[in-house]
C-alpha cells in the first residue's frame, strides 16, 4: 500500500484555510498528526481523513408523525 502524503500548502487548499493557520495549528498542537522530515511538514492522508472523521459532527432529527 503506497502512503499519500500532503505538503502544508495542499492540505490548506483542500480545507481551504490559510497555510498560517496551519502553523497556528500545528503550534497549539491543533489539528492532524504530522511528519515533519528535514525541515518540510507533511501529513499523511490517512491521517487527515482520520481527523476529519473525528471532527464530523451529527445531526440528529427526531421521525415525522405524518
Amino acid at each position: 500500500m503506497d502512503v499519500i502524503h500532503l505538503n502544508q500548502k495542499q492540505l490548506a487548499v483542500r480545507w481551504q484555510v490559510a497555510e498560517a493557520t496551519l502553523e497556528g495549528w500545528r503550534s497549539d498542537r491543533v489539528g492532524p498528526d504530522y511528519l515533519k522530515i528535514c525541515g518540510r511538514v507533511m501529513y499523511r492522508l490517512v491521517d487527515i481523513e482520520s481527523f476529519e472523521d473525528s471532527s464530523m459532527k451529527k445531526v440528529f432529527r427526531s421521525k415525522s408523525n405524518d
